[in-house]
């Protein structure tokens, strides 16, 4: 039993230092799908397998019950574990957005954009609402769909209307 217990314990600190430091294996394993052999996925299986296992053997099991035990234990605790790595991994970034993201999208004008000078647009990038300076080639009138073309800076871009047919 006292084995089994170093075991978990072993595990319990591998999950540990992977939430501190990040994956260990990052790189090691990588030629195999799926990345499932990362230290939070081996250290869940570790530490379930140790701690399954001592407590079939506390219960009076002999070894050959407690192994394949605390390795069905391990395998589920690695899977839920290789879940919710995969989860935090592959799930969305509240990153900060910059001017670079504004190029390619299109808003709508909220202050005139005069021949000469700066107006202002709004743009949805990410589900946020941004608004930015505006310049462009000809005078565009507040509410007019525009489509940024260049970022001129951190807060200026240049923009385009975007003209729709009307049908005849």
């Amino acid at each position: 039993m006292t084995t089994f217990l170093v075991i978990g314990i072993v595990g319990l600190v591998l999950v540990g230092v992977s939430l501190v430091l990040g994956d260990l294996f990052d790189g090691v394993f990588d030629a195999l799908a799926g990345d499932v052999f990362s230290s939070a996925v081996l250290g869940g299986f570790v530490s379930a397998f140790g701690f399954g296992a001592a407590l079939m053997q506390g219960l009076g099991a002999p070894a050959v019950v407690s192994v394949p035990v605390g390795v069905g234990a391990g395998v589920v605790v690695g899977w839920l574990a290789w879940g919710l790595t995969k989860l935090v991994k592959d799930g969305g970034s509240d990153g900060t957005l910059s001017s670079d993201d504004a190029l390619g999208r299109s808003g709508r004008v909220i202050s005139a954009i005069p021949a000469d000078g700066y107006g202002s647009v709004r743009l949805m990038i990410g589900g946020h609402s941004v608004q930015l300076n505006a310049k462009a080639d000809r005078p565009v009138e507040p509410g007019t769909e525009v489509h940024v073309t260049e970022i001129l800076s951190p807060t200026a871009v240049q923009v385009s209307p975007v003209w729709n047919e009307l049908p005849s």
